[in-house]
């Protein structure tokens, strides 16, 4: 398969949840592979989607319990039935809600460790997924684990032995939740068996999977309880400090994230080798993806941990260089993409160029100035991937209903279009952008407006829960619009 980043292609942007089916939300499933074949008829080579970990109540794909594990609530469990792990009327009391999925889950892995127990082959399999995970997989499921038995409570309120990972309490829970530990495990062998017929589909079909990273990971996750000594958390595992950017243009209190920070000089006396495992991990699973706030590798915002916004912090510098290198060493060419939006530093530009690793542009960000905007198109270069928006925009329909004057008047001289051209008229000029890669939101192909909008950032409710409510057919409108525009634009 020829890489996205030596040719120019295009892709689709949409989160795994988004996808339609009998579920509450998008799984891993029938509906995936079928998804895959659709984009094809587009002309699109890429799929895009949001980080794929567990998350906290609020959902939000970027604030994850662990930056290795699969999200188990993507699991499709009509899988479980056909393997004889649960009936069809579990199945049918999930869909009608009379069962939640994890009990669902907790009934199928009894009957597959029941089923390890008689099956050599599957006993072999497991194993060897335990060995081959074992750099993240055991502290996550205990961890996971212990999330359950104490009511979803933040690890650093958990009893002291607990919170401070004493051997002795961390043996007595691995005794005591075994049941539990065994079903984590189950359900991220599960979710990498589905994974692996998805990537396989795709590779068949010439598309690839298009991946996220966060920069950051979530205080309350495994990766900072089984690790505090890289991050800046204390003794009672507090953050000292937190992530976040100081006041600029989006904001005059800035923005405090609440992540903790990473201990950079720990990261390099270990050779980044927690880094390494990290995006090991993602990898295997993913043909490209995208590194969130890239900027945070060259210098990054320290806020004070009791600080509630981000205006007092300093500007720290990172190992950026060193971490990207030793990456480059063990992966090879990285197939990463650089999130560098908003206030770039040309020593953020340079980063990025040493490694190869293509910006983004943003067309909703391009007009309503002048013509030395950056995210006009013919500002745009090769080592770009464009898009008319992101998961945290505004459907283009939706920016495009609430944009000013100056703005539509700008759209309509610089695309020469009217009204009725929107949203193709963006989408075109993304396809025939510069940009070795243009990606598009599924909401902008189906034309969409405001309430099909997937996150606000700074908000917590009503976000990552839109959703296709059925899959597009062949001679659908977003597909037969979108091939010949491939080929015109050379993307196919």
């Amino acid at each position: 398969m020829t890489s996205c980043l030596e040719q120019r292609q295009s892709g689709v942007l949409l989160h795994l949840t988004s996808l339609p089916g009998p579920f509450k939300h998008g799984v891993l499933g029938e509906e995936a592979l079928q998804f895959i074949d659709q984009i094809v008829e587009g002309g699109y080579r890429i799929w895009q989607f949001l980080p794929l970990g567990p998350t906290h109540s609020h959902g939000s794909p970027y604030e994850s319990l662990s930056s290795s594990a699969g999200n188990p609530d993507l699991i499709d469990l009509r899988m479980a039935e056909q393997k004889g792990w649960l009936t069809e009327k579990d199945i049918e009391d999930v869909i009608q809600g009379d069962l939640c999925l994890a009990t669902a889950r907790a009934k199928a892995a009894l009957h597959f460790w029941q089923e390890v127990e008689k099956n050599e082959h599957l006993e072999e399999k497991i194993k060897s997924f335990r060995q081959e995970n074992e750099a993240w997989l055991e502290d996550y499921a205990l961890f996971a684990s212990l999330k359950i038995v104490h009511e979803n409570m933040a690890w650093w309120h958990w009893p002291e032995g607990l919170r401070d990972r004493q051997s002795a309490a961390l043996k007595e829970a691995s005794h005591t939740l075994l049941a539990h530990i065994h079903q984590v495990i189950f359900e991220q062998f599960l979710f990498t068996e589905q994974w692996q017929t998805i990537k396989e589909h795709a590779e068949s079909r010439g598309v690839q999977l298009f991946g996220d990273l966060p920069i950051y990971v979530a205080h309350d996750s495994s990766d900072v309880w089984a690790n505090r000594e890289l991050f800046t958390v204390n003794e009672e595992g507090m953050c000292d400090e937190v992530a976040g950017v100081p006041p600029d243009y989006f904001s005059e209190t800035g923005q405090r994230w609440g992540n903790p920070l990473y201990l950079w000089d720990k990261m390099q006396d270990s050779e980044f080798s927690w880094w390494i495992e990290r995006v090991r991990v993602q990898v295997k699973r993913m043909h490209m993806l995208r590194i969130d706030h890239f900027r945070g590798l060259e210098a990054y915002w320290a806020i004070p941990g009791h600080r509630e916004d981000g205006i007092e912090g300093e500007w720290r510098k990172a190992p950026g260089d060193e971490l990207l290198q030793a990456l480059q060493d063990t992966f090879g060419q990285l197939p990463l993409i650089a999130e560098d939006l908003g206030l770039i530093t040309e020593e953020v530009h340079i980063l990025r160029k040493k490694f190869k690793l293509p910006g983004m542009k943003i067309l909703q960000f391009a007009f309503g100035g002048g013509a030395d905007n950056p995210y006009l198109p013919h500002q745009h270069s090769c080592d770009m991937v464009t898009y008319t928006g992101t998961h945290d925009n505004d459907t283009t329909m939706g920016w495009w209903q609430a944009a000013s004057d100056d703005e539509r008047q700008h759209v309509k001289a610089y695309l020469g279009v009217s009204d009725e051209d929107m949203p193709w008229s963006m989408i075109r000029s993304a396809l025939a952008s510069p940009a070795i890669l243009a990606i598009i939101p599924m909401q902008d192909l189906l034309e969409l407006d405001t309430q099909s909008r997937f996150n606000i950032p700074g908000t917590l409710n009503n976000n990552w829960c839109w959703r296709m409510q059925t899959m597009p057919e062949s001679d659908d409108k977003c597909w037969t619009h979108s091939r010949p525009l491939n080929e015109l634009y050379g993307r196919i």
